[in-house]
């Protein structure tokens, strides 16, 4: 994993530094690394949603406990309590519960165009994101979120104590449009038509695979690019559906599969 210096194409400026992740595949990622201007956009959007939601269990909440502690003079002890509760669950479930269910994002960070994934340029898992935002307590301390932005200050990947802990990184939406961009560019592969091959049955990591291999395979070695995708067809074969008398190479059958997923239903 490398980091290039800061990309200027960002709507708030020189903020985002080129990421590169190299994939158990031996294939390489590249992604813009979100700058701190950019997700303290994303959360201050986020605190003013949690702020109304706020407000509204706040007053909600405290005119039910009113009513209900005027018959029953303990149920004002349990209410509190249970609106402390939520308040926690608030702040802290917001955004582990909209990043799994959002695939990294929260709208904070889908208003700002950012998304939090792993290291390796996978998504996180349901533990990974609790756990992340589990450590907002410490990030927020003294006050302001200090220890939060000394760390991402500090950190090349502009990393707060949660990433550091989970793994992850939080990276710009467009890097993820680059990446699509290759189901549509890719100009259609020569030779005899094929049938289908089976694209719709892989992965949306396969596809990536198979895209990010395809837009580097000009700049490999003829040995390794020949090799690399021996290796990615290897692991789709057994999704596939080849005729049998194939004799299209590994490289020939990428090409195919890439423009099959086009054709049926896109990259996302």
């Amino acid at each position: 994993m490398s980091s290039n210096p800061p990309g200027v194409g960002s709507p708030l400026g020189p903020l985002a530094d080129k990421l590169t992740i190299e994939t158990p595949e031996q294939t390489a990622l590249d992604f813009a690394v979100a700058g701190i201007g950019s997700r303290f956009l994303a959360l201050a959007f986020d605190t003013l949603i949690q702020i109304v939601i706020g407000l509204v269990l706040g007053i909600g909440g405290s005119f039910l406990i009113g009513v209900i502690s005027a018959a029953v003079p303990l149920a004002a002890v349990w209410g509190f309590a249970i609106l402390i509760l939520l308040f926690f669950l608030l702040y802290f479930g917001y955004f582990a519960l909209f990043e799994i269910l959002w695939n990294g994002q929260t709208p904070g960070k889908r208003k700002a165009g950012i998304r939090v994934i792993k290291d390796s340029g996978r998504p996180l898992t349901p533990a990974e994101s609790i756990g992340r935002n589990l450590l907002r307590i410490v990030d927020w301390l003294p006050a302001f979120y200090a220890v939060g932005m000394l760390s991402a200050i500090l950190t090349k990947e502009n990393k707060r104590l949660g990433d550091l802990v989970a793994g992850s990184l939080v990276v710009r939406e467009s890097s993820f449009s680059d990446l699509n961009r290759g189901w549509q560019t890719s100009p259609a592969p020569a030779g005899p038509a094929l049938s289908s091959l089976g694209a719709e049955r892989l992965s949306p990591d396969e596809c990536a695979l198979i895209d990010s291999y395809l837009h580097r395979r000009l700049d490999l070695e003829p040995h390794v690019r020949f090799r690399m995708a021996d290796e990615i067809f290897r692991r789709l074969r057994p999704k596939l559906t080849l005729p049998a008398d194939n004799t299209l190479s590994a490289d020939r059958i990428l090409e195919a599969l890439s423009h099959e997923r086009r054709a049926t239903s896109g990259y996302n």
